[in-house]
């Protein structure tokens, strides 16, 4: 009965605390947030054949906040690189970035943890799903950068989502 009623409880307590997060902290936000948090993953459910599994919740907590940190370097660093650099000295490039994530919302989380860091683009997605393109504003070294990539996120999200 419970997973007829909410097929996708995390998708469910995201919609929830969203709703509160955007609205303000009240009884009918909550009531209205939960209403929602319900309805919508319900109407959807018939669009998501195979829910994706989370391997590791609690490593969800780690990724966040490692994400967040890099957030808040990014802006600084990309603050410096507009402020105080010329824009012919930054060394803007696309890199490769070959993946072995096979899950497609591991591949999405990746993509648009990348996106949202300051400074980096996830720009395409091979057609085998093998690479991902990322374009930086400034990177020293690409294979340095495809590294950080990698150790920073792909792999906690294989944790996350793959093993």
């Amino acid at each position: 009965m419970f997973k007829r009623l909410v097929p996708h409880p995390l998708l469910t307590l995201l919609i929830v605390v969203v709703w509160i997060l955007l609205n303000g902290v009240s009884w009918g936000s909550a009531l209205l947030g939960l209403v929602l948090g319900v309805a919508i993953p319900g109407i959807t459910s018939a669009y998501w054949p195979d829910r994706p599994r989370i391997r590791s919740p609690l490593m969800i907590v780690e990724y966040a906040a490692i994400v967040l940190w890099d957030i808040v370097v990014a802006n600084f660093q990309v603050a410096y690189l507009i402020l105080f650099r010329r824009g012919d000295t930054l060394r803007s490039r696309f890199v490769t970035v070959p993946l072995d994530l096979r899950t497609p919302e591991a591949i999405t989380a990746l993509a648009g943890t990348i996106t949202m860091t300051p400074g980096t683009v996830s720009a395409d997605l091979s057609g085998d799903g093998r690479a991902l393109l990322v374009h930086c504003l400034e990177t020293h070294d690409p294979e340095a950068t495809v590294a950080t990539i990698k150790s920073r996120y792909e792999t906690r999200l294989q944790r996350i989502f793959e093993t």
